[in-house]
C-alpha cells in the first residue's frame, strides 16, 4: 500500500507545475513596474497563497472520496443547489480563458514564423479577430470529436514550458559571466525602488497576481495519497509556496537585468507591446547573450503554440463534461443542453461555448491593435478566473462551521476562530481584487470587464428556471 503513496516533495513538484508558469513572471514584471513587483509577490504569497493552499489541503482531507473538487465540497457542506452554482462558476470562468487561447496561439505562431512582434501587431485587428474566431469554431468542432491524444500533448507542452521557465532563470543569471559585454540593465535594490507607488492603477492590477497564484485546488485529490497526510501535505504546500516565491523573485530579477521599466511605461503602445510580447523578447535576448540567434525564442514559441491550442481544445470539452456529467446537478439544466454525440461530447454545450467565447473575440474586433487585444484578455481573465476561487473559501468556511461533522486527518489550524478568519480574509481579498480589477481608463475594456461576468452569472441563474419550466 505504501508503494502507491507519494512523497511531500513529489506533491510539491506536481503542484508547482500546475500553479506556476513563465507568463506569471512576465505579467508581474510588466504590470507592476519591474522589480517593484517583489514587494507585491511577498504580500500575496504570505497573506493569500499559503493559507489558500493549506485550506485546500484540509478540504481535500475532509472529502477524500469526493471526486468533483470544489463542487463536491459545496454539495457536502451546503447542498446541491449551491453545488450547481459552484460548478457553473468553474465552467463559466473558462469562457474568457477559451477566448484568450486562440489569440495567444496566433501570437506564438507569429513569433515562430516572423521572429518579431511588429508585423503581427500592425495587422488590422478585425482581420486577426476573424481568424481567431474561425480558429475557435474549428477547435470547437475538433473538441466535439473526442480528444484523448491531446491530453498527452497538453501535458507535454505544459512540462516543456515549465522547464523553459526554470531554464530562463538559470541561463539569465549565468549570462553576465559567459557574455560580460551583454547589454544588461543595472539593478537598483534601494528601498525606494522596491516599494510600489500605491496609486489606483496598483490596486486595480492586483487581480493579476491573485489569478497567477490560484488554482492549487486541482491537486486536492492527492491529499490522501501523500505519506502521512497530516504532516506530508502541509510540508508539500509550504515547499510549493517556497518554490513559487523563489521562482517569482529570481524570474523578476532576471527580467530586471534585461528590461528597463521606464521603457515599458514610456507610452500606452509600449506597455501594450511589452504585455503581449515580453516573454518572447526575454527568450530572444537570452539567445543573443548566448550567441545562438533566435533558437531559444523559437523553441519557447513552439512550446507555446502547442500548449495554447491543446489547452484550448481541452478547456472547451473537459470543464463542460465536469459540469454536465454530474448526476446531482444535471436536473438544473434544460434537456437540450444535455444532448451528447457518439463520442460523449455535449454538442449543444460546445455550441454555447462557441457563442459566448466567440462574442468576446468578435467584440474585440474594434480594439486598436493586436497587442491591445492580448493585454485586454489578460485583464479580463484576471477578473473572471479568480471568481471560482471564491467557492473554495465558501466551502472552507462551511466546513469549519460544521465542527467535527466531517472527520479529517489534516487541519490547517486547530483554532476554529482563526481558521474562519483566514477563510473570510481570503474570500474578501479575492472578491475585492476582482471588483477593483474591473476598473480601466478605457471605457470599452471596463465595459467588457463588467458585462462578461454579469452575463455569465445571469445565464447560470436562468438555466435552472428553464429546466423547471421544461419539467412543468
Amino acid at each position: 500500500m505504501d508503494q502507491k503513496k507519494i512523497s511531500w516533495k513529489m506533491l510539491a513538484f506536481m503542484a508547482f507545475s500546475t500553479v506556476w508558469g513563465f507568463g506569471n513572471v512576465t505579467n508581474g514584471f510588466v504590470w507592476f513596474n519591474g522589480i517593484q513587483v517583489i514587494f507585491s509577490w511577498v504580500f500575496m504569497f504570505a497573506l493569500y497563497f499559503v493559507p489558500y493552499a493549506l485550506m485546500v489541503g484540509e478540504l481535500g482531507s475532509a472529502f477524500k472520496h469526493a471526486g468533483g473538487g470544489v463542487s463536491s465540497w459545496i454539495r457536502e457542506t451546503l447542498g446541491t443547489k449551491l453545488a450547481y452554482y459552484a460548478g457553473w462558476t468553474y465552467w463559466a470562468c473558462h469562457i474568457t480563458y477559451i477566448a484568450s487561447k486562440p489569440s495567444g496561439g496566433l501570437k506564438a505562431l507569429s513569433w515562430v514564423i516572423f521572429r518579431s512582434a511588429e508585423l503581427y501587431d500592425k495587422l488590422p485587428t478585425l482581420m486577426i479577430q476573424l481568424i481567431t474566431f474561425a480558429l475557435l469554431i474549428i477547435f470547437c468542432y475538433v473538441a466535439s470529436k473526442g480528444l484523448n491524444p491531446l491530453k498527452k500533448m497538453a501535458t507535454l507542452a505544459g512540462s516543456s514550458m515549465f522547464i523553459m521557465s526554470l531554464l530562463y532563470i538559470v541561463m539569465m543569471f549565468a549570462a553576465p559571466a559567459i557574455n560580460p559585454k551583454g547589454d544588461y540593465v543595472s539593478l537598483d535594490f534601494s528601498l525606494k525602488n522596491l516599494i510600489p507607488n500605491f496609486r489606483l492603477e496598483y490596486f486595480t492590477s492586483l487581480s493579476i497576481l491573485v489569478f497567477a497564484v490560484g488554482g492549487c485546488e486541482k491537486i486536492s485529490p492527492y491529499v490522501n495519497k501523500v505519506e502521512n497526510p497530516s504532516k506530508g501535505f502541509p510540508k508539500g504546500m509550504i515547499a510549493l509556496a517556497i518554490m513559487v516565491v523563489v521562482c517569482a523573485m529570481l524570474g523578476t530579477i532576471a527580467m530586471g537585468m534585461m528590461f528597463d521599466p521606464a521603457l515599458i511605461n514610456e507610452s500606452k503602445e509600449a506597455f501594450d507591446s511589452y504585455a503581449a510580447n515580453g516573454s518572447y523578447w526575454a527568450f530572444q535576448k537570452l539567445g543573443q547573450y548566448y550567441h545562438v540567434g533566435d533558437t531559444l525564442l523559437v523553441i519557447y514559441a513552439l512550446c507555446n503554440v502547442i500548449g495554447q491550442f491543446a489547452v484550448l481544445i481541452i478547456s472547451i470539452d473537459a470543464p463542460l463534461r465536469m459540469l454536465l456529467d454530474n448526476e446531482e446537478t444535471r436536473p438544473f439544466f434544460p434537456k437540450k443542453l444535455l444532448k451528447q454525440n457518439k463520442e460523449g461530447s455535449y454538442v449543444n454545450g460546445i455550441v454555447m461555448v462557441a457563442v459566448l467565447s466567440g462574442s468576446i473575440i468578435l467584440a474585440q474586433s474594434f480594439v486598436p491593435g493586436a497587442a491591445a487585444v492580448l493585454k485586454q484578455l489578460t485583464k479580463l481573465n484576471s477578473v473572471c478566473m479568480p471568481l471560482r476561487y471564491l467557492w473554495v473559501f465558501v466551502a472552507y468556511i462551511a466546513l469549519r462551521k460544521a465542527g467535527d461533522k466531517f472527520p479529517r486527518e489534516y487541519y490547517f489550524v486547530k483554532n476554529n476562530a482563526v481558521a474562519l478568519g483566514f477563510g473570510v480574509w481570503c474570500f474578501v481579498l479575492t472578491a475585492v481584487c476582482c471588483l477593483m480589477g474591473m476598473h480601466s481608463d478605457d471605457p470599452f475594456t471596463m465595459a467588457l470587464n463588467i458585462i462578461t461576468p454579469v452575463v455569465l452569472s445571469v445565464l447560470g441563474i436562468i438555466m435552472p428556471i428553464l429546466a423547471k419550466n421544461e419539467k412543468a
